[in-house]
């Protein structure tokens, strides 16, 4: 007679503490790759695993450029867009997308379809200047993104005067438009809410508001860096898409990721000639002394316990 088989490991019921913790939320990302690191799908990576959460990177075009200047960029073919990202949704489900840089208006329109099957997973679109596009063709990419992207945006996250020449072209006021202002102008292209970045205020500080169409809702005001940083638009959006992706309340989720983007700027580093970038990972830095500098190796007398495994989500 056979000798009764016995279970495997894996057949095995493993105890209900040692069984698998659940994967991070999935975040897709259509953005563009960007070597300086800052911003692009690499800041999209950085920031979304530095809250905690898994970003899918599809690739929309190679963007040419160093810390200081984007210089050109190669859009990649809208099919190639589509079929990266429908293939990893086959097999992976996603609970929020972040839109960073299509490429043109043939890849807006790739990347609009893709979205249009999923309408219940909330979208953050981030809009970054665009100037050294050629005019006809920069036209061409913002019409389309107004057109099919927006419609489909419960949050359109941008600088103040970016927003303002995409949103209001025509403004010929003394005054700059106020969020609440912009935020009707985005809700009749179809989005919910605008996160206005880089307001003017006195005494060297910035305003950066969320609102929707009947006004303002929270933001966060800050003292201006004197400096120029590049990837802050890129982490503010990608963080926000986190958030969101983890089912974060949307008023808190702006807070949350605000304050993310201002404490990874206060942090910044600058690797090259050109302007700081966003350290993502300020928090993982080991804290300093009393004076300043971190302690010496030699000065640890015993290892401590490794502490128990928690989530790397900081904010």
């Amino acid at each position: 007679m056979s000798p009764t088989p016995t279970p495997t490991d894996t057949e095995v019921d493993q105890p209900q503490d040692e069984q698998e913790s659940p994967p991070p939320a999935c975040v897709l990302s259509f953005n563009a790759s960007d070597a300086s690191g800052a911003g692009g799908l690499a800041g999209d990576v950085a920031t979304i695993a530095a809250m905690g959460a898994h970003c899918l990177p599809v690739v929309t075009a190679v963007v040419l450029r160093d810390t200081a200047e984007v210089f050109e960029h190669e859009n990649l073919d809208p099919d190639t867009i589509a079929e990266q990202a429908r293939h990893i949704l086959e097999d992976v489900p996603i609970t929020a997308w972040k839109v960073g840089f299509l490429g043109n208006a043939e890849g807006v329109s790739a990347v609009a379809e893709v979205l249009s099957d999923y309408p219940d997973v909330p979208l953050v679109t981030y809009l970054p200047s665009v100037a050294w596009i050629d005019e006809d063709e920069q036209q061409q990419y913002l019409d389309a993104l107004r057109e099919l992207v927006l419609p489909q945006t419960v949050v359109l996250v941008g600088n103040h005067k970016t927003l303002t020449d995409f949103l209001l072209p025509d403004w010929d006021n003394e005054r700059s438009p106020s969020a609440r202002e912009l935020a009707v102008a985005a809700a009749q292209a179809g989005a919910q809410h605008v996160l206005v970045t880089g307001m003017q205020l006195p005494n060297q500080y910035v305003d950066n508001v969320l609102a929707n169409a009947q006004g303002p809702i929270t933001g966060e005001k800050f003292e201006r860096f004197e400096t120029a940083f590049v990837g802050a638009g890129d982490t503010l959006s990608a963080a926000l898409a986190a958030l969101l992706s983890v089912g974060a309340e949307l008023h808190s989720a702006v807070s949350e990721a605000l304050s993310f983007l201002d404490q990874s700027l206060d942090a910044g580093f600058r690797p090259g000639m050109g302007n700081v970038v966003p350290d993502r990972f300020f928090w993982a830095l080991p804290p300093a002394d009393e004076d300043g500098a971190e302690p010496a190796f030699e000065e640890v007398e015993a290892e401590p316990e490794p502490a128990p495994k928690t989530p790397r989500r900081m904010h």
